[in-house]
Formats: structure tokens, C-alpha cells, sequence
């Protein structure tokens, strides 16, 4: 985490009354820098309250678990708000449903909108991390979170 993370992760740290050793993590959602601002934009106006990643990723680092907290970035690695987890749910990506898909937030908010978008996003993904086609039949990482300032 870099320096001006660090920094807003104190500030908040002192507003909350939250222990600043608390466990946080800062990152940006999305593969590109539109996508970055776009998505850092609907998690601060309360409106993408979800997100969902491959399962498989994983292997090195641990599960997300409820009760986490995290910095969302914009694309200039500046911290836009801090969110934690609700809940997060372990279901395979053809089991996810349309009310999942409309708590991300994007586009129109349907699930065929959603559908379009994940597919590519989880094709590319699952190619270049793991070098392996993506199944639609795959875990995924489901977190529900709530942005808390």
C-alpha cells in the first residue's frame, strides 16, 4: 500500500475508532483505467454493492471473508472510499443469479449485461493468470460489501 493510502487508511482508522492495524488491502476494480474509475465511481455512490472473482485465483492468498475491509482506488492509485464485507459466498459462475448481477452495478444493471461483461472479462482473465480456458462451471469469489465512507 502505498503512502497516500496509508495516510487515508489513518485518517479513517481515527474517524471510526478502528484500530489502525486492522487488516486492509487497496486496489482498483477492472482491467483498464476506464474501467478502474468507472467501477471506483459506482462503489462511492452506494450503487455497485458486489463484485465477484475466480475462485481459482486464489491459491496463493486467502479467501476475502466478511468483516474486511478495503481501499478502492481510482486509476491513479488514488483512494476513493473505504468499503468492508457483508458476506462473501463461494457459488459456481452459471449458478450466479440476476439479483447478484444487478448488486455490481454496472451497465443497466441486468444479468444479461452483467453476463457479457463477466464472460470476456473471465475468458481473458482465466488465459492469462492460469493459462487454461474458463468454464462456465467455475467457483467464483462472491463479496457483498457495504462502502462505509
Amino acid at each position: 500500500m502505498d503512502i497516500k493510502s496509508q495516510k487515508y487508511w489513518h485518517e479513517f482508522c481515527k474517524k471510526h475508532n478502528l484500530d489502525i492495524n486492522t487488516p486492509i488491502e487497496a486496489f482498483a476494480f477492472g482491467r483498464t483505467d476506464e474501467e478502474a474509475n468507472y467501477l471506483a465511481d459506482l462503489v462511492n455512490k452506494g450503487i455497485k454493492t458486489a463484485t465477484t472473482s475466480a475462485y481459482d485465483f486464489y491459491i496463493e492468498d486467502p479467501l476475502p471473508k466478511a468483516g474486511n475491509y478495503s481501499i478502492i482506488l481510482n486509476a491513479n492509485d488514488e483512494p476513493v472510499c473505504v468499503i468492508r464485507n457483508t458476506d462473501v459466498q463461494i457459488t459456481p459462475y452459471n449458478k450466479i443469479t440476476p439479483e447478484y448481477a444487478f448488486l455490481e452495478g454496472e451497465g443497466d444493471r441486468s444479468y444479461k449485461y452483467w453476463r457479457e461483461v463477466h464472460d470476456e472479462f473471465f475468458k481473458q482473465e482465466f488465459k492469462e493468470q492460469l493459462n487454461e480456458a474458463f468454464d462456465p462451471k467455475s467457483l467464483m469469489v462472491c463479496e457483498f460489501f457495504e462502502k462505509i465512507d
